[in-house]
């Protein structure tokens, strides 16, 4: 369509003398507002009451589960609502992998468009389902279209800023993904704070919670799919020279198109490392304020009594306790985002890598022993330290990409690879919650209950030492040919930097410069008060702990 041609990727290359900083806040806009999914639990407990307002409206113990699904009746069931969880993580792998390549020859404002449409979408057709009690149009509006905005949001940055950044991928790529990590710290105490100023005799406030955000998420998300720019073939930072490459290194020069990357056996090592980190991190964050209460009970506020001999009075004090010790790993969860991939840069990908798993293993084999030992500050240390390394492989992998396959259609190849996150989002929780479920039924003591679950989780990470060790470079019949990748460039909709103007004006479509420091500012500010905020909220919650 003509009226919408200012949404094509060659419309979007940037002009001569453009500031690539503006890019990351542009890509932290849309993570910021997707990344709500993670905090999307704060909506689970006034969902349970939607009907009966004060208290849960019990279904009879004998419906079923399709009557319950679609009953107006009685309330749902928390486990029931914890499902959104699943579909978003299942239909963000699957859109990643599905829309990757086409995102590639879209350009990412295109993509984060369609993304804001989705995500917002999926919110108010959930409002809708909240207010006629009808969880599957729940499930539908969030879980898989708002799923569907996830992938297309999530990936629609990565390959823009490795192009940006040839010289600190691992950096540019971790600001980004460090607001997808940052998202619930904001939009849980907002949603929190709507829901009350929402709520009514006849209303717990949810559905026009998620009203009012999905107005608020679509005004950053346009914002910022409007600010990605592309920069032109060719462009590089000014005095940066690419290191040299030899056939030993793991960082490549030439390019891999994502159609073959299935059957290359490096991207499954990748494929199976991310996986196993993902499990092993997701099951901490899925069990954290339950791991702490058990394990701890009242030692927490000085009394010496497990979690079951507790009174109600003691039982909330612990659990707000605990929800301040979520908050932390959430935390710890953005700035591991930043900081591993940022180290990346210096150290390497395949060592950072083994970072995470061989710390990993020493960890969760430590976190039993500091239970049993009461040693409260080791066993938030140790927690805290994987939820950081649970980040930072998220922000990690697309550098890690990028340096084997080529910087083309790494996009794309991050897409398929998050099939990883949508297969570990179901297997982990799964994994963790049965497995405390039968300790717990065979009289293990809810204390000690998370002691097998945590030597599982070690064995997960060793694999992930092996299949890390097994990565190498590609072997040269992977690569696309000259004309193979001439060919991709023309389906990019690329141009090519001139000699004369370091970044050529591509026709009508080409971007004016943009190079006012306030203007840059001003972005950073957009993004960063609203993460401030939502940190200073969190560590007033974490301080309970202390």
């Amino acid at each position: 369509m003509a009226g919408l041609s200012f949404l094509d990727k060659e419309h979007t290359i940037a002009g001569p003398g453009f500031n690539r900083w503006l890019v990351p806040p542009a890509a932290l806009a849309i993570h910021l507002c997707i990344g709500m999914a993670y905090g999307f639990s704060v909506f689970w407990l006034p969902l349970s009451k939607a009907l009966g307002i004060t208290e849960s409206l019990a279904c009879p113990a004998d419906m079923s589960f399709m009557a319950q699904v679609f009953a107006t009746t009685c309330d749902w069931k928390i486990s029931m609502l914890g499902w959104m969880y699943t579909l978003f993580f299942v239909f963000l792998g699957l859109a990643a992998w599905l829309f990757g390549g086409w995102l590639e020859h879209a350009g990412p404002r295109k993509a984060g468009l369609v993304s804001a449409l989705c995500w917002c979408g999926g919110l108010v057709i959930s409002a809708l389902g909240v207010y006629t009690h009808q969880i599957w149009l729940m499930w539908l509006g969030s879980g898989v279209i708002g799923g569907i905005g996830l992938g297309l949001g999530y990936i629609s940055p990565v390959s823009t800023l490795i192009k940006w950044f040839p010289d600190r991928r691992g950096m540019a790529t971790g600001m980004a993904i460090m607001g997808f990590g940052g998202g619930a710290v904001i939009g849980a105490p907002l949603a929190d704070k709507l829901m009350k100023h929402f709520a009514t005799a006849n209303s717990v406030g949810v559905w026009e919670t998620f009203l009012a955000l999905a107005a608020i998420y679509f005004v950053f998300m346009v914002a910022g799919a409007m600010t990605y720019r592309v920069p032109a073939t060719g462009w590089k930072p000014e005095g940066w020279t690419p290191p040299a490459t030899s056939a030993n290194t793991m960082i490549t020069t030439r390019h891999v198109h994502a159609s073959r990357v299935w059957g290359i056996p490096q991207f499954w090592l990748i494929w199976g490392v991310l996986f196993l980190n993902v499990s092993a991190g997701i099951g901490i964050l899925g069990m954290a304020s339950p791991l702490l209460q058990e394990v701890f009970g009242g030692r927490l506020i000085g009394v010496d009594l497990g979690i079951n001999d507790l009174d109600a009075g003691q039982k909330s004090q612990i659990a707000a306790i605990a929800a301040g010790f979520t908050g932390l790993l959430s935390l710890f969860n953005i700035v591991g985002r930043f900081g591993w991939a940022s180290c990346s840069d210096y150290i390497g990908r395949k060592a950072t890598y083994f970072i995470f798993l061989i710390l990993g293993a020493i960890l969760y084999v430590t976190i039993p022993s500091a239970g049993h030992a009461g040693q409260l500050a080791l066993f938030v240390a140790c927690t805290c330290i994987i939820l950081s390394m649970y980040g930072g492989g998220f922000a990690t992998v697309p550098a890690y990409l990028a340096d084997l396959f080529g910087t083309q259609m790494v996009g794309a190849i991050h897409g398929r690879l998050l099939t990883a996150w949508a297969v570990a989002g179901v297997v982990g929780p799964l994994l963790i919650n049965y497995i405390r479920e039968y300790q717990i039924a065979n009289g293990v003591p809810k204390a000690q209950a998370y002691d097998v679950t945590m030597y599982v989780l070690t064995g997960l990470v060793v694999v992930g030492i092996g299949l890390n060790a097994m990565i190498r470079p590609l072997d040269d019949r992977h690569f696309m040919t000259d004309d193979e990748l001439a060919a991709e460039k023309k389906l990019a909709r690329e141009k090519q930097v001139t000699a004369s103007s370091g970044v050529r004006a591509a026709g009508r479509g080409t971007v004016a410069a943009t190079s006012n420091p306030a203007v840059t500012a001003f972005a950073w500010m957009a993004v960063g008060i609203p993460l401030m905020f939502g940190i200073w909220v969190t560590l007033q919650k974490a301080s309970a702990m202390f």
